[in-house]
C-alpha cells in the first residue's frame, strides 16, 4: 500500500498515485482529493521506499507506522503534545527504541508524525508489504 503513497518535494501533504504517463504521474492529494500532475523533474518519493536509521539496521517506514498505529490504537496523534525536542525524542523512543539519534533529525520525526496523521485521516491503516509480496510471488 505504501508504494502508491507519494511525497512530492515542494508540495504539502501526501499523494496517491492514480495513473502514469510518459513523463508525468497523475496524483491525488489525500486530504483534498484534488488531482494534479507530477512531472518527472519533481522529486517524488514513495513512502514504501523510505527507511528509518537505527543502531542495528534500517527499518522500513511501514513497520514504524505500524508501531505508531498499534501504540495509539489507529487514532491521530495530538501534535500539540510533542512540541519540544525532548518530547519528540521520548515519543520516538517509545515507538522505535533503537533509532539512531544522530542520523534521524527532529524534523524527520515531525514529518513522520504528520504523515501518520494524514494516512489515518485518509483511512489508510495497513502499512504492510504483504499484498505487494503476494503480487511478486504470482509473477
Amino acid at each position: 500500500m505504501l508504494k502508491e503513497i507519494l511525497s512530492i518535494a515542494g508540495k504539502p501533504g501526501l499523494y496517491k498515485m492514480i495513473s502514469y504517463g510518459k513523463s508525468m504521474l497523475v496524483v491525488e492529494n489525500l486530504e483534498t482529493k484534488k488531482r494534479i500532475p507530477a512531472y518527472s523533474r519533481d522529486r517524488i518519493v514513495s513512502l514504501g521506499d523510505i527507511a528509518i536509521y537505527t543502531t542495528e539496521e534500517e527499518v522500513p517506514l511501514g513497520k514504524v507506522l505500524e508501531a505508531i498505529r498499534d501504540k495509539f490504537e489507529a487514532k491521530p496523534l495530538d501534535l500539540e503534545k510533542y512540541k519540544t525536542d525532548d518530547q519528540l525524542d521520548a515519543f520516538f523512543k517509545e515507538v522505535l527504541p533503537t533509532y539512531d539519534e544522530e542520523r534521524v533529525y527532529k524534523s524527520d520525526i515531525r514529518k513522520l508524525m504528520g504523515w501518520y496523521n494524514l494516512l489515518i485521516n485518509a483511512g489508510i491503516t495497513d502499512y504492510s508489504k504483504k499484498e505487494e509480496e503476494e503480487k511478486e510471488d504470482k509473477e
